[in-house]
């Protein structure tokens, strides 16, 4: 019989790699010139883009992929990796520099400053969200994995675990929601720039110690 740990996982994988999909519309460029004169960049810069699309949808699955590895991980306040433990700030850290090589602040308050908002009803796997649990603004966060859950370390004495988002206790203390895949400049595939660099009309996007201790308002 397949392990029901192993099994739950492997659903969790897929509804995100579904929910992923979609993730090709939000990085799609401005509409391309479409002097004749300029058809044949216009037409290159559009492929380059599909590749880096790609490139991003295979980015949020990885990311989504690696933390629903890490579930089981004991929490610990200021841990960093697995063997030491994670705190939540700690788990977006590691995930995404494990799989974009791009280091995170540390902090929960200064993760909310980056990257772009996104609403709770357009969230896509690898989108982080926060959540007011210490009756003060994004004293928590966890990543999205899709179909209406997202995985975090809640606090000590518990582990990393997937916790389902629509339930009272986290729409009551949600605080918003940011994507990086996609949208940090550092995040971006790097055929996003050729892409641009390559359209008439070029813009490319412009553009922390360890969070507090525990969850003070325990969840149920």
């Amino acid at each position: 019989m397949q392990n029901p740990s192993r099994l739950h996982r492997s659903r969790l994988r897929s509804a995100a790699a579904a929910i992923a999909a979609t993730l090709c519309v939000a990085i799609a460029p401005a509409a391309l010139a479409q002097d004749p004169a300029e058809s044949s960049i216009a037409a290159t810069a559009t492929a380059v883009v599909r590749n880096a699309a790609a490139t991003a949808l295979i980015s949020a699955r990885s990311l989504t992929s690696s933390a629903l590895d890490l579930i089981g991980i004991r929490y610990k306040w200021g841990g960093a990796t697995p063997q030491s433990g994670l705190d939540c700030s700690g788990l977006v850290q590691f995930v995404f520099q494990q799989v974009t090589g791009v280091m995170l602040p540390r902090s929960t308050r200064d993760l909310s400053r980056i990257g772009e908002v996104v609403a709770l009803s357009d969230l896509k796997p690898g989108d982080l969200v926060f959540f007011n649990t210490r009756r003060f603004a994004f004293s928590h966060v966890g990543i999205y994995v899709g179909d209406n859950r997202f995985i975090h370390a809640p606090r000590r004495g518990r582990e990393v675990e997937v916790a389902t988002i629509d339930k009272s206790y986290w729409q009551k203390h949600f605080d918003g929601a940011r994507r990086l895949i996609g949208v940090l400049p550092e995040m971006m595939p790097a055929l996003i720039g050729e892409a641009y660099a390559a359209s008439p009309q070029a813009n490319l996007p412009v553009e922390s110690p360890a969070e507090p201790e525990a969850v003070a308002e325990r969840e149920p």
